[in-house]
C-alpha cells in the first residue's frame, strides 16, 4: 500500500459518517432485484481479514462512526466474528444486514459476544411460498422466520427489511401483520430501486401507480392501528422515485457521508457506483483518507461545478444535487445528465414511459432474470 498523500481537504467536504462493508458477493439467494454488479462474478480476490482490519481503522481514524456488514450475504464470510470484534473495539456501532441463511443461534450469540450491536433480516414475501420462489431457495422462508425470533431472543432489536415490488406489493397487510405478530421492533418496506439486477427485471419488477397508492394507503391505516393499540413497531415505507417529479438526494450528495468498500476493495461513494464508466480506487493501493479526500473518483460529482443544464440554474439543486448519478446513466447513458426523475429533466420521458409499461405489465415471477446460480450459489457450514 502506497503512503498517504498531504490530504488536501476541500472544506465543504467532511468525513465519511457511514462505512459499509460489502465483505462478498457470494450469496445463497437469487433474487431478481439483487443490487450486486450483473458481471460480479467476475469480481477479483476478496480483500483479507487483515485487510478489512486495516479498512475498518482507517475509517474510524477519519471518524467514522456506524458501521454496515452486507454483500452478497456476509455470514459467507468466515472470519466476520473477527471483523465484529475489531469493530466493537474500534468503537463503531456496527450492523449486520442479512438474509439469515447460514445464520444459526449459535452465532447469533458469538456475534452478540463479539460485540455486534444490530442485525437487519431481511424477507421476500409474507408466504412462504413467494418468499423462497423470488429467492430461489425452497427452504428460505422458515430458516428467516427462525432467526428472526433468535435474533429478539438475543436481546438485538427486530429488524425486518421487505423489498417491496409488484408481486409482493398486495401483501402489504399480510406482511405488517406478519412483523407485529413477530413482535418486530422496526420495519423497512422498501420498494424495489432499480439498479443492477433490478433493473434488468425493472418491467417485472415495477408496481403501477394504483398498487402503490393503495399499499401507501394500507401502510398508514396499519400506522393507525398501531398507534391506537400502543404498539411500539415502526414502519418505514420507502416509495419509487420514479413515481416522483423530483429526484432524491441520492446518498445525501455524492461522497458526503457514505463510503462503500467492495469485496475487493474497490472504494465507492455508494454501493452501484461501480457501473458507472468512473476508475474508482481500491484501498489496497490507496490509503482511506486520500481516497475520500483527494481521489478523482470521489470528488467527480462533489460540489454543482460538474452539472449541466438544466440542474446548473436549477434553484433545487442543492436539495437533490441533480438525483442519482447511476440512474442517470443507466437511462440515459451518460451520468452528467439530469436524473430523469425529475420532470425538468429533458429525458423525464424515459420515466413515463417506465410508468405506463407498468400499468400494463404482465409477467410472472417465473419470467424474471434471476441472479446467475451457476456463478453464486454457495452452500453454508457451520
Amino acid at each position: 500500500m502506497t503512503a498517504p498523500a498531504a490530504p488536501q481537504m476541500p472544506p465543504s467536504v467532511g468525513p465519511p459518517l457511514w462505512l459499509l462493508a460489502e465483505l462478498t458477493y457470494r450469496c445463497p439467494l437469487q433474487c431478481p432485484y439483487c443490487s450486486n454488479p450483473l458481471d460480479f462474478a467476475q469480481t477479483e480476490s476478496e480483500l483479507t481479514t487483515e485487510e478489512w482490519v486495516s479498512v475498518l481503522r482507517q475509517g474510524r481514524a477519519m471518524g467514522a462512526a456506524q458501521l454496515g456488514f452486507s454483500g452478497g450475504e456476509p455470514l459467507v464470510r468466515q472470519d466476520l466474528p473477527e471483523l465484529i470484534s475489531e469493530a466493537r473495539h474500534l468503537g463503531y456501532y456496527t450492523n449486520l444486514i442479512t438474509s439469515g441463511l447460514g445464520l444459526t443461534e449459535a452465532k447469533v450469540e458469538a456475534f452478540a459476544e463479539a460485540g455486534l450491536d444490530h442485525i437487519q433480516v431481511s424477507f421476500q414475501a409474507s408466504d412462504p411460498e413467494l418468499n423462497n420462489a423470488v429467492a430461489g431457495s425452497r427452504k428460505a422462508f422458515d430458516q428467516k422466520l427462525a432467526m428472526a425470533r433468535a435474533v429478539k431472543e438475543a436481546g438485538y432489536p427486530m429488524v425486518l427489511n421487505f423489498v417491496i415490488h409488484r408481486h409482493n406489493i398486495h401483501q402489504m397487510n399480510d406482511i405488517i401483520s406478519l412483523c407485529d405478530r413477530l413482535g418486530a421492533d422496526y420495519v423497512e418496506l422498501a420498494t424495489c430501486q432499480y439498479y443492477g439486477w433490478a433493473f434488468e427485471n425493472r418491467e417485472g419488477l415495477m408496481p403501477s401507480k394504483a398498487q402503490l397508492e393503495k399499499a401507501e394507503a394500507e401502510v398508514n391505516d396499519y400506522r393507525r392501528r398501531l398507534e391506537a393499540d400502543g404498539s411500539l413497531m415502526k414502519l418505514i415505507f420507502v416509495t419509487p422515485d420514479y413515481y416522483e417529479e423530483r429526484p432524491k438526494a441520492c446518498m445525501n450528495g455524492w461522497g458526503s457521508l457514505f463510503l462503500t468498500v467492495a469485496p475487493d476493495g474497490t472504494a465507492l461513494p455508494c454501493h452501484s457506483a461501480r457501473l458507472l464508466p468512473i476508475e474508482f480506487p481500491n484501498v489496497r493501493d490507496m490509503e482511506l483518507r486520500s481516497i475520500w479526500y483527494d481521489s478523482p473518483g470521489f470528488n467527480h460529482y462533489r460540489g454543482d461545478s460538474w452539472m449541466p443544464e438544466p440542474c446548473r440554474s436549477c434553484d433545487e439543486k442543492g436539495k437533490d444535487f441533480g438525483g442519482c448519478r447511476c440512474q442517470a446513466y443507466l437511462l440515459t447513458g451518460n451520468a452528467d445528465n439530469a436524473d430523469p426523475v425529475c420532470s425538468k429533466s429533458p429525458h423525464h420521458d424515459r420515466i413515463l414511459a417506465a410508468r405506463r409499461a407498468a400499468d400494463h405489465a404482465t409477467a410472472g415471477i417465473e419470467e424474471l432474470t434471476f441472479r446467475n446460480a451457476n456463478n453464486s450459489r454457495l452452500f453454508f457450514r457451520g
